[in-house]
């Protein structure tokens, strides 16, 4: 496929050198077409060995081929990383003054802005309207990553790493739709782990690639997500606010501060159903005979808790869904409309609980018996069964679900890549937000 990386004036340019490398090794063909600036960071002769392709920032070289205007028509996806807040001010604004602009204002293909700047800059009411505004145009906007930013200054606006990026766009390029646009959602991923002693946890398998995967795939349809992640060493999916825990109540806390005005809610984590009673303060030492027995008791269930929580507002006038008018973080809900039973339309949404709730059950054995028992018993929309044990789910590439429905038909996902039973599940998603 045709990509245009367009590279704007910002440090993080070089990084686009890694994000073009990936591009061209998955078989792209990549135009880089970088502004005047862009230049000072990563000269043109780099950027055309990469590529295989001529690199310009004007529009009067080779002006009988149009590229002002054929580079947009003929493309099937445009990044811009990094977009600084100039780049965003002017495209938001539709002003043009060199190839990139004016290419940003022909293409008809999805465009993708991954922001790299100080933090002041990015959370300048501005630049905040900018992204607002061009999100609003269906233009993926990829939040920063928080970290070192130019000399001693630490913060939000750093550029995602190249590999998350390219994760994103290879979504985008695969057709995701943009049904998620606006919609705040909540993603838990991982295996929590309760402490026995200061060295010693219980703890399981789950290595948190499926949630990873469905946040990195809600990005790609438009979402703000926010990812709760726990005991996870994976590098942090592009565009979203990551929350690391390690404990189900530190998971708890994390998922329900979060889902306070979020339009969904998935429970991909592994949670504990059980604790150590009491936590050892020192290291428990192996002694001659026999050790004592560890006292269990029951972690609160985050899912039902949830869908409890719903249920008790669902009688009072609560959010809607339409979040497209919201500023990036805010609160408050938006004024677009209501969402009905189970997701439909007709039924207001309490403020304290998300309008679609998702969880995962994993099972060994009456997979989908349990299932369905966990789904009434839950009080969640959609319930993702699958079975797990060794080399089945936990820590594998691949996943094979049903999708249990309140109220409707299950849906089964075959085994396959990770992200093709998040696009499932966000699919369902998408249909009881709409």
């Amino acid at each position: 496929m045709k990509v245009v990386l367009g590279v704007s004036g910002g440090i993080a340019a070089y990084k686009a050198c890694e994000l073009l490398r990936l591009f061209t090794e998955s078989g792209h063909q990549v135009r880089v077409v970088p502004t005047r600036d862009a230049l000072r960071f990563v000269g043109e002769p780099t950027w055309a060995a990469l590529s295989g392709n001529p690199v310009t920032t004007e529009v009067w070289e080779n002006v009988h081929e149009v590229p002002h205007v054929r580079i947009g028509q003929t493309a099937d996806l445009v990044i811009v990383a990094p977009a600084t807040a100039d780049l965003l001010a002017k495209a938001a604004q539709g002003l043009t003054g060199d190839l990139l602009t004016t290419t940003l204002l022909t293409a008809r293909c999805p465009v993708v802005f991954a922001p790299a700047m100080h933090t002041e800059m990015w959370e300048h009411p501005a630049t905040r309207a900018n992204v607002a505004t061009l999100r609003e145009r269906g233009a993926i906007v990829i939040d920063p990553a928080s970290g070192r930013l130019t000399g001693a200054d630490t913060g939000p606006g750093r550029l995602p790493d190249p590999e998350e990026i390219f994760e994103v766009c290879r979504r985008v390029l695969r057709g995701a739709p943009r049904d998620l646009a606006g919609r705040r959602v909540v993603v838990s991923a991982g295996g929590t782990r309760e402490a026995i002693d200061p060295v010693r946890f219980i703890g399981n398998r789950s290595s948190g690639l499926q949630g990873y995967a469905l946040a990195r795939t809600a990005v790609a349809r438009g979402a703000q997500v926010t990812l709760v992640a726990a005991n996870v060493s994976l590098p942090d999916p592009a565009g979203a606010t990551v929350v690391r825990v390690e404990s189900t109540a530190e998971l708890r806390t994390a998922v329900l501060s979060a889902s306070a005005g979020a339009d969904a809610v998935v429970m991909a984590a592994a949670v504990a159903d059980f604790r150590p009673a009491e936590r050892a303060t020192s290291k428990i030492k192996k002694t001659s005979g026999e050790p004592e027995a560890i006292q269990l008791t029951k972690n609160p269930d985050i899912l039902a808790e949830l869908g409890q929580r719903r249920a008790q507002g669902a009688g009072r006038e609560g959010l809607d869904t339409g979040r497209a008018d919201r500023p990036a973080g805010a609160g408050e809900p938006g004024h677009a409309g209501e969402l009905g039973e189970s997701g439909g339309a007709g039924r207001a949404v309490p403020d304290d609980g998300p309008a679609v709730i998702a969880g995962f059950a994993a099972e060994t054995d009456d997979v989908l018996a349990n299932g369905q028992a966990k789904l009434v018993k839950k009080g969640c929309d959609l319930l993702v069964v699958n079975q797990v044990g060794e080399h089945l789910a936990f820590g594998t590439p691949d996943n094979a679900a049903t999708i249990l429905v309140a109220g409707g038909e299950p849906v089964e996902v075959p085994r396959g890549p990770k992200e093709d039973l998040a696009d499932a599940l966000w699919t369902l998603v998408a249909e009881r937000l709409a």
